[in-house]
């Protein structure tokens, strides 16, 4: 790796005066936020809104970041003291900025006191979450998988219900839980989820965190791939120093929160949040749309050999796919807000898709289908479907993702990957549709294929 010397805040005097920096006192600053799921899109998103919310004056909303598994992220903060840069990258060039809004790093399975601690403390007013689908474990009818959450062990619901009888104990008050994951209505669904678990042990505090916190519901977006070396290295040539936690990122940056808080929060609308009393317009759009695109050319893309976005889009057999399902299927599902204007989002999509400054790599996108599809597609097939409207792109992405999970091409990276191997092997082509979408199969809480829609997608799996 790089040989240059190691961003940290006795460092960051060297930086060129063209990075921008945070306008406040960073070791004056108490926690405020606790972030579980410390990636790169939250160093990419939530952390830029709040950095810019403290340069405008805010206080005491620095975060801790937990990372619940793996110590990775930790290790390359903790020797920068959580100083990382954002790039903004596009044909048009780059912008480099210093993130100091992030102040300390945990790892929950060696930090679990500390966590406790920080999540109990008075100052603390907002939980922040991207722990990905899967880190809901909810089964396929939405509901929480109780038995999952027991196997796993350490999960966001371990931590929360403790984090909730302690301040429930000490009289210091609810907090406000802000899921920022692809979830429909993620607000309500963490809600549901973490006061199922709380019933469990203590129906008493249940009622409390119904009483005294607040889940609002979001819509997030922006693209963060994944960091490659190339991309830290590009950095350090920038900067002039090695950030072992450097972001790379697009120019567009998308917040929609449900305007429903239970304590004090960061003014995050003077980075262009948007703050609404329903998100769901939003949500649904970005869902179906953005996220459905994405999928649909993650797993076409990678049958047709591409490893990044912007190449299969470019691909004009994908692209005779990916086109009408945004805007043909995917937004004919939607009821947008008046403001909204889904054509020009789908023109903006496209542009975004197709940025060939920032590679995307389609294997990311296409981890944890199984917890993706009902919302990306199958909840345009529902929709669609009782208007009496087919959906024939949206089919044809399906059928790619059942390939992919039958072992075709790409490795299969899913919680469901043995589950849904094993359903291949006993049923076979012939029958995994029903298996799978049929009146009793695993999906059919979410979508029914009828008579029409099996036969089509049986033709799709022949033909591939």
């Amino acid at each position: 790796m790089s040989g240059a010397q190691r961003l940290s805040p006795a460092t960051v005097d060297r930086l060129p005066a063209s990075v921008e920096r945070p306008d406040y006192d960073r070791a004056a600053q108490r926690t405020g936020i606790v972030h579980l799921g410390l990636g790169a899109f939250h160093r990419a998103h939530q952390a830029v809104y709040t950095d810019a919310a403290m340069s405008a004056g805010d206080r005491d909303f620095a975060i801790t970041g937990v990372s619940l598994r793996s110590p990775a992220v930790a290790e390359a903060l903790l020797p920068q003291d959580g100083l990382y840069t954002v790039t903004q990258r596009s044909a048009a060039g780059e912008r480099i900025a210093l993130v100091g809004a992030l102040r300390e790093m945990l790892v929950a399975p060696r930090d679990g006191e500390r966590l406790r601690a920080v999540l109990a403390a008075p100052t603390t007013s907002l939980v922040t979450l991207t722990v990905t689908e899967k880190g809901y474990h909810r089964g396929p009818d939405g509901a929480l998988d109780v038995a999952a959450v027991e196997a796993a062990g350490g999960t966001i619901y371990h931590h929360l219900a403790r984090a909730l009888a302690d301040r429930r104990a000490a009289g210091v008050g609810g907090l406000t839980l802000v899921s920022c994951d692809n979830l429909a209505h993620n607000g309500a669904a963490l809600a549901a989820s973490l006061g199922a678990w709380l019933d469990r042990g203590d129906p008493g505090l249940r009622a409390w965190f119904e009483a005294e916190c607040a889940c609002p519901s979001t819509m997030v977006d922006r693209i963060v791939p994944a960091a490659r070396d190339a991309d830290l290295e590009r950095t350090a040539a920038a900067i002039g120093l090695y950030d072992a936690a450097a972001v790379t990122t697009e120019r567009f940056m998308q917040w929609v929160i449900e305007d429903r808080f239970a304590t004090r929060r960061p003014r995050w609308e003077l980075a262009g949040a948007q703050l609404v009393a329903d998100v769901a317009p939003y949500e649904f759009a970005k869902l179906r749309m953005l996220n459905g695109a994405h999928s649909a050319l993650a797993y076409l893309g990678l049958e047709r050999g591409h490893q990044f976005v912007h190449q299969a889009v470019a691909d004009p057999v994908i692209r005779a796919t990916v086109e009408p399902l945004m805007r043909d299927e995917a937004a004919a599902s939607l009821t947008p807000a008046p403001e909204q204007d889904l054509g020009a989002y789908a023109d903006a999509l496209f542009a975004r898709f197709a940025n060939p400054a920032l590679p995307h790599a389609l294997i990311q996108i296409a981890m944890d289908g199984s917890q993706k599809i009902p919302q990306r597609w199958l909840a345009t097939l529902r929709a669609n479907a009782a208007e009496g409207r087919r959906s024939p792109a949206t089919l044809t992405a399906l059928a790619a993702w059942l390939r992919h999970v039958r072992g075709d091409g790409a490795p299969v990276n899913d919680p469901m990957a043995e589950r849904l191997a094993a359903l291949w092997r006993e049923v076979g082509e012939s029958g995994i549709v029903a298996a799978l979408f049929g009146e009793r199969g695993l999906f059919a809480d979410h979508w029914q294929a009828d008579a029409e829609d099996r036969a089509a997608l049986d033709a799709r799996l022949r033909a591939g």
